[in-house]
């Protein structure tokens, strides 16, 4: 077995496969990675419904070894990987320790174009949600709003002014 296999993701998929990057180092870009308690597919789906994109989800039992785990850890998220643009959601059901702690010490930032896009964005991800800041103009005169979404997940989205 060579390690190179592949399914390709659409719009709305729900499963892939490892892709092995003929690419270079992406040095310079950082991206959001969220470790969930066994809901990564719901939540990633969610965020997909919240902000459009194509989700890849690769399952543990996608992977050669996966037939070798237990039955009921095979449908695990192994690595969720919401796309659209320059947004980049990854997420996994797999803690790296034996205990998954919230905590605020990191919040999502979501830039939006448009005080409309930040408003639908802001509509979709607070359904649900614990805490929330309405949308409301920014000292620089663009829009912000705040919330913590139904995954226990911290949010800040933030747009330009409309009159630039």
């Amino acid at each position: 077995m060579n390690g190179s296999f592949s399914i390709s993701c659409t719009r709305n998929a729900t499963h892939t496969s490892f892709r092995k990057s003929g690419k270079a180092s992406d040095m310079g870009r950082i991206s959001a990675y969220l470790t969930s308690n066994g809901n990564c597919r719901q939540a990633m789906q969610f965020y997909q419904a919240c902000l459009g994109g194509e989700l890849c989800v690769r399952e543990l039992g996608d992977m050669p070894f996966g037939k070798a785990m237990p039955a009921g850890m095979r449908h695990a998220i192994l690595q969720a990987t919401l796309t659209k643009g320059s947004l980049e959601l990854i997420a996994t059901d797999l803690p790296h320790d034996d205990r998954l702690r919230r905590g605020n010490a990191i919040t999502l930032m979501l830039h939006c174009d448009t005080e409309a896009e930040l408003r639908r964005c802001y509509a979709k991800l607070s359904v649900e949600s614990r805490t929330a800041q309405p949308v409301s103009m920014a000292e620089d005169g663009g829009s912000s709003a705040y919330l913590t979404d139904r995954f226990g997940n911290r949010w800040m989205l933030v747009c330009p002014s409309d009159m630039g």
